[in-house]
């Protein structure tokens, strides 16, 4: 387990506040861990309501200080609830005066993805940190002007994968290092939920607004697959199978279907959806096997292997220890666990998988 010893993953796994495996929790001397970065959260929709400011009521490294909303009638309530201050609540028409604003350290993009450019260049161009939702943009154009926008103002760019933040996912990751189960036969890697579509008018049903499964659920088994595995796929194809859904599936995906070639034999047996329910990673290997299932959910995450090894799920909420990890970097001037590189590396891959869709024919990465 590297720098953190296994009795005190076991201690903090149980009071649900491991850092994962990240030897940001070891850095800070005495005073500047006392430190609390202010957060303000971009966007008051369900993960923020529901996930994001409620794990940020038990961060150790970075509290909830700011709200930025396009809807003014949310604010009293935010208010209320959280005791956030009239100096710190922002509408996206005013967010350009954060920058005057001591007490926020990060905007935390939380929109939809056919918003996250202009959103995070624009908080970027407050000085503030960004920590921008995934999928991190529509096409790699996008997330480079993020990346670019980010260098250029000197602020750290972290992207909301908290899978990698996740300890079980990261006690397979570091299965890289010494390869227990000898080297890769095959991996399976699939992400997506039963539905039957939304109303027209919601996000996740427009193409513009990166809606559909791809996009949404998609980045969870391209992201697994390659962070599990340390590969880059060399190129991918892909499907889209008989609709459940026609009538209301006239723009986006319900469903893909798709490979990753990783060269040397090795594929990713890939899927998504956001009608059929599947959540869970494998990696067959040549001494064995080890797998998440489920893999992507907020909670619950486990792992098994071939041998009998049982990883059980974490207490407390995943969220908190991706925004105590992404705090972490920013005060000890380190780079965050994932990057802005991991999100363009997973949106380059997305616009090939719906070329390779299109075509009938394998697209290189």
């Amino acid at each position: 387990m590297s720098s953190v010893t296994r009795r005190h993953f076991i201690r903090m796994t149980g009071a649900g506040l491991l850092v994962a495996h990240s030897p940001l929790s070891l850095a800070l001397g005495s005073t500047q861990s006392q430190k609390k970065l202010g957060v303000a959260l971009l966007g008051l929709g369900n993960y923020s309501a529901n996930l994001l400011a409620p794990a940020l009521q038990h961060t150790e490294h970075c509290e909830l200080r700011g709200i930025v909303t396009g809807t003014e009638s949310k604010i009293s309530q935010w208010q209320h609830k959280y005791g956030i201050q009239d100096s710190n609540v922002y509408t996206y028409d005013t967010m350009d005066e954060i920058a005057n604003n001591k007490d926020i350290d990060v905007i935390y993009v939380v929109t939809p993805t056919g918003t996250h450019k202009d959103f995070a260049v624009k908080a970027a161009n407050t000085g503030k940190h960004v920590w921008c939702e995934k999928p991190m943009a529509m096409d790699s154009d996008e997330c480079q002007a993020i990346i670019d926008t980010c260098n250029k103002n000197g602020v750290t760019l972290s992207i909301g994968y908290r899978m990698q933040h996740e300890p079980n996912t990261r006690t397979f990751h570091h299965y890289l290092e010494s390869m227990p189960y000898g080297k890769f036969k095959k991996v399976s890697s699939f992400a997506g939920y039963a539905g039957q579509g939304r109303d027209a008018s919601n996000w996740r049903m427009q193409q513009h607004m990166g809606g559909g499964a791809l996009y949404d659920m998609g980045v969870y088994a391209i992201n697994s697959a390659r962070f599990l595995t340390g590969k880059e796929p060399l190129s991918v194809t892909g499907s889209h199978p008989p609709q459940r859904f026609p009538n209301k599936f006239t723009e986006v995906d319900e469903t893909t279907m798709f490979t990753m070639d990783f060269g040397d034999g090795l594929m990713a047996d890939c899927g998504t959806s956001v009608v059929k329910e599947f959540n869970h990673f494998k990696a067959e290997c040549q001494q064995g096997w080890y797998q998440l299932k489920p893999m992507q959910s907020y909670n619950g995450v486990t792992g098994t292997t071939s041998d009998g090894k049982k990883f059980e799920p974490i207490k407390g909420m995943q969220q908190t220890l991706q925004m105590d990890n992404d705090a972490l970097a920013i005060l000890t001037d380190r780079q965050p666990l994932v990057t802005g590189s991991e999100g363009l590396a997973d949106i380059r891959i997305v616009n090939a998988i719906f070329r390779a869709a299109q075509t009938g024919k394998a697209v290189a990465v």
